[in-house]
């Protein structure tokens, strides 16, 4: 990739109403401008859902579990769940949404059955969840579609990507591999960026990201300046909506400065190689050092060590070309602590 791709993930976010999903996805499509460099920059490249089939999500007990909690949209764990879901036609609606903005759409699939959605829609990437990293029926159905698979690290070590990378190039090798830790938030001493470099050493087929659970908009700006390919970061319209995800989420104006501070890193990277930038040629002349006179001399004196130093602008002899001055004559008298050029000399 020649930039970083950043997925905004809608996750649960949308709160079972999909006229809020399209709110989100229209704030992932807005502008991004950097006002101090007069910079108009790249917005996110993609918005995902998660989708969810019930009937393989959790054990009855679980399900029928009284659910008593602020952010709670059901008597038990069961309908709350089930409030949270968008039918594969409201995935569609959403998809369609996020395709006229020029977005691309991944979505999360978390069961076999949720593969029912590829019948009405082609996702661009599907994305495998933390959790599921070890599910690896799952891991091969969504292998067989060949649709390029991202996957999540969060709860999982070596062993565990290994055996799910085995399963799923069997039928492709389209993979990103995303740093993460599944801790909500993630503070600061589990979050290990350095895991990112370590995945580039050990995994240089695939795109190596980062999905962001911390505070702030800091660590994927890091995780860039190492190399992160894509980001990935929960979004929301209102951080202070019912939700268990919203106050992790990024609002309108996180969203926005994230995309900003990621698309100007981009640009600070620039190149491995040392030279001078053509933005500071003037300063370079302007402040740099050149070979200048001591004192007065008179016309034909020959220049000796003890009357030159060095002084601003720096348009004129460095010292290291100090040999094209010394033992050479003036041919007019040049005042104290002037700049020595080419042409004062004989």
């Amino acid at each position: 990739m020649n930039h970083t791709y950043i997925i905004g993930e809608i996750g649960q976010n949308h709160n079972g109403s999909v006229d809020i999903a399209k709110l989100i996805v229209d704030l992932v499509a807005r502008p991004v401008r950097d006002e101090s460099s007069d910079l108009d920059l790249k917005p996110m490249d993609a918005v995902k859902l998660t989708k969810r089939d019930l009937n393989e999500e959790l054990a009855a007990s679980q399900m029928n579990m009284p659910y008593d909690s602020p952010n709670s949209f059901g008597r038990t764990y069961g309908e709350h769940r089930a409030a949270l879901e968008l039918s594969d036609e409201e995935h569609l609606e959403v998809q369609r949404h996020a395709k006229s903005l020029g977005l691309d759409f991944v979505e999360t699939l978390c069961s076999v059955g949720c593969l029912s959605l590829l019948k009405l829609f082609t996702p661009d990437r599907l994305k495998v969840a933390s959790r599921d990293l070890t599910n690896l029926p799952l891991l091969e159905a969504m292998a067989e579609t060949k649709i390029p698979i991202i996957l999540s690290t969060g709860m999982a070590g070596k062993p565990e990507l290994d055996a799910a990378l085995e399963v799923i190039t069997r039928y492709h090798d389209d993979i990103s591999i995303l740093h993460c830790v599944s801790q909500y938030p993630t503070y600061p001493d589990n979050l290990n960026l350095r895991t990112i470099t370590y995945l580039q050493e050990h995994y240089p087929q695939y795109t190596i990201g980062f999905s962001d659970h911390t505070i702030g908009i800091a660590a994927p700006a890091v995780a860039v300046g190492m190399g992160a390919k894509i980001i990935e970061k929960h979004i929301t319209i209102d951080r202070h909506m019912k939700g268990t995800d919203q106050k992790g989420s990024l609002g309108p104006d996180g969203v926005n400065r994230m995309v900003r501070d990621i698309r100007v890193t981009e640009r600070w990277l620039g190149e491995e190689s040392l030279y001078i930038e053509p933005a500071v040629a003037a300063a370079k002349v302007k402040l740099e050092r050149s070979i200048a006179t001591k004192r007065a001399l008179p016309a034909g004196h020959v220049i000796t060590d003890d009357d030159i130093h060095l002084l601003s602008p720096g348009d004129g002899f460095k010292w290291v070309r100090k040999a094209e001055v010394v033992g050479h004559a003036l041919k007019a008298p040049l005042g104290a602590d002037e700049i020595i050029y080419p042409d004062n000399l004989l």
